[in-house]
């Protein structure tokens, strides 16, 4: 094992029905991207599960989202797939009007507040519900790979909930800050703080990257419900990645709660996942949807 993850064995198994897994939860690889996008401030201040959550504005009257895909290629609960809809918040302080990368893993109370996190399998929904509070549900993604992009599209019962293209543009560089997340367990807001060791490329307002909302899912619904703008200020792809997923810590109780969309039974989604090595153009952005922020 990487030197990475010394350490984290043995771990603490915990217990789901039938099924069982090792806390802290081992991501050895995955292919992930993620754009950041602006939305309404209001709107994100509503969202929030505590009145200490402060959104991150970007400029006045706007603030921020992230949305984040990631193949989990290797981990201690298998592979699968994910989709993170988070806003960037601090805790306890309101923030300045600063893009995120600049001083996330150093501004005190810096995370994401996660309002969406659908997942392709049973066990890491059960799991990510119980243990961590995430708002989790099962659903399907294709992911698609190619020298100049990565995209994913995210379905439920055949309903388009989004599709997020990233162009991989920007500097290489490594990225060992820690992510940090905000999510509500029994009326108690948890930040959990999950170490990476990763490569990534960051670009600010890339072109030819864009996000594309479903009509009439829910998920869909509320992500346009915030004010959301298609087109990104600021992207990431990255080349290597790994992380750790420990137990998360109550900062505050008796918070507002953040289930989020609950989705169907199922065992399963359908994860999809397509490497084209030669060069394919992207596809053009698509027109601005009715509704969007401009």
């Amino acid at each position: 094992m990487r030197p990475f993850f010394e350490g984290t064995r043995p771990g603490r198994v915990v217990r789901l029905g039938t099924a069982e897994f090792e806390v802290p939860v081992l991501y050895l690889r995955d292919e992930s991207f993620g754009a950041l996008f602006t939305a309404d401030l209001g709107r994100l201040r509503m969202a929030m599960p505590s009145p200490n959550l402060h959104p991150v504005p970007h400029k006045p009257g706007r603030g921020l989202v992230y949305i984040g895909c990631y193949d989990y290629l290797d981990t201690s609960v298998g592979p699968y797939g994910e989709v993170a809809v988070a806003v960037p918040a601090v805790y306890g302080r309101r923030p300045p009007p600063v893009l995120p990368a600049i001083f996330e893993g150093r501004w005190p109370g810096f995370g994401a507040v996660i309002l969406h996190l659908p997942v392709t399998t049973r066990l890491t929904r059960d799991g990510g519900r119980v243990y961590w509070g995430y708002a989790k549900f099962v659903a399907d993604m294709r992911f698609q790979s190619t020298p100049e992009f990565q995209e994913c599209r995210l379905e439920e019962g055949g309903k388009h909930i989004l599709t997020l293209h990233v162009v991989k543009r920007g500097p290489t560089l490594p990225d060992r800050r820690p992510l940090v997340t905000y999510s509500v367990r029994d009326g108690a807001l948890l930040r959990t703080l999950i170490p990476q060791s990763a490569i990534v490329r960051t670009a600010l307002g890339t072109a030819g990257s864009f996000l594309e909302l479903g009509d009439s899912h829910p998920v869909a619904t509320s992500i346009r419900e915030l004010g959301i703008d298609f087109r990104p200020v600021m992207t990431r792809s990255y080349l290597d990645r790994s992380a750790i997923l420990p137990e998360g810590e109550v900062v505050e109780q008796g918070v507002r709660p953040l289930e989020g969309y609950l989705g169907a039974e199922r065992e399963a989604g359908e994860l999809l996942t397509t490497h084209l090595p030669v060069l394919v153009p992207p596809p053009s952005a698509p027109v601005v949807q009715p509704g969007a922020s401009v």
